[in-house]
């Protein structure tokens, strides 16, 4: 019987063993060969079966010194490539152009600071994000207007005057944000002004009509001023500066000290106290909003006169510095 090992001189790219079995048997078929003849061997009947195996050989090009390739094979036997991962996804030209806009605005605060070439940058930006609206009837897609905006932008001179408090020492306008339910048919305009000892909320409620695809009718008829929420925790800055001149805080220490532990005790029943609610019944209590650009995270609003109001979705990645 020829031995097995006498296949290893065929040139052959992989050596594949199948496996099989037959049922039990007592005799072995012998296979002469050209130079031994085996004598018959007795073997013993078992009861388990015998493997019978299959060698199938495959000829590769014996100048490949380094033999076959190994493939990579998952568990189940499968050979699979390597995947590349994902390329990022190249932002558009709109993403890019409300990330120059919202660059724009830095130390503008809201507008206010904003020097004449700012501005006309600014204006130009919105412009050019205003002929690429994906929106072009945001009063038909009421769900992308819903939810709470913070103001980062404004030409409206009505503003500057509360804008320009921020000026003032140890007072900030921290916040001015517009909510809308467009289930309801709401909207609500609040102002979060902070200082040392207390953060105060002054908001405007009203309804808004639905006028056209790009407009919308707002008349307000309740104005709430919340309760002063103290702040435990008081901080102040080592100097101020008023009317041009730096002021040392640091000798008032002690007297901010004794000032923190008053306000911790009085900060529980105060905040507790139910804001104030007082009515709006004028006949100029009222106004329009042109919306002229929306998308998920971005919205530009024109309003009276022409001013612009640029505003950005709470949560956006655009509201981060």
């Amino acid at each position: 019987m020829a031995s097995i090992s006498s296949l290893n001189q065929l040139p052959c790219k992989t050596l594949q063993i199948t496996c099989k079995y037959s049922k039990p048997t007592s005799k072995i078929s012998t296979f002469p060969s050209k130079t031994e003849v085996h004598k018959p061997i007795s073997i013993k009947q078992s009861t388990n079966p015998k493997p019978r195996f299959t060698v199938q050989a495959t000829k590769y090009d014996q100048d490949d010194e380094w033999g076959p390739e190994v493939e990579q094979i998952k568990p189940s036997g499968v050979a699979v490539a390597e995947e590349e991962p994902p390329k990022p996804k190249e932002p558009s030209e709109i993403d890019l152009l409300k990330k120059e806009l919202t660059d724009a605005f830095y130390g503008t605060n809201r507008g206010l600071s904003a020097s004449s070439e700012t501005r006309a940058e600014i204006v130009e930006l919105i412009t050019q994000l205003e002929s690429k609206n994906p929106t072009p009837a945001p009063t038909e897609a009421l769900t992308l207007l819903n939810g709470r905006w913070i103001l980062a932008y404004t030409s409206f001179s009505g503003l500057f005057p509360l804008l320009s408090r921020g000026n003032l020492p140890l007072l900030r306008v921290e916040e001015i944000s517009q909510t809308i339910d467009s289930e309801n048919f709401a909207v609500q305009n609040s102002v979060v002004f902070a200082g040392p000892l207390t953060t105060t909320e002054i908001s405007t409620n009203a309804k808004f009509e639905v006028r056209s695809p790009k407009r919308v009718q707002i008349k307000f008829d309740e104005g709430i001023i919340r309760t002063p929420q103290l702040t435990d925790s008081i901080e102040f800055p080592e100097n101020v500066e008023f009317l041009g001149q730096k002021i040392d805080l640091s000798p008032f220490k002690g007297l901010i000290t004794s000032v923190q532990d008053t306000a911790s005790s009085v900060a529980k029943s105060i905040s507790n106290q139910p804001p104030i609610k007082f009515p709006i019944s004028t006949d100029s209590a009222q106004s329009w909003l042109l919306t002229t650009y929306l998308d998920d995270e971005l919205r530009i609003s024109r309003g009276d006169a022409g001013s612009v109001f640029v505003l950005i979705k709470e949560g956006s990645p655009l509201l981060k510095p």
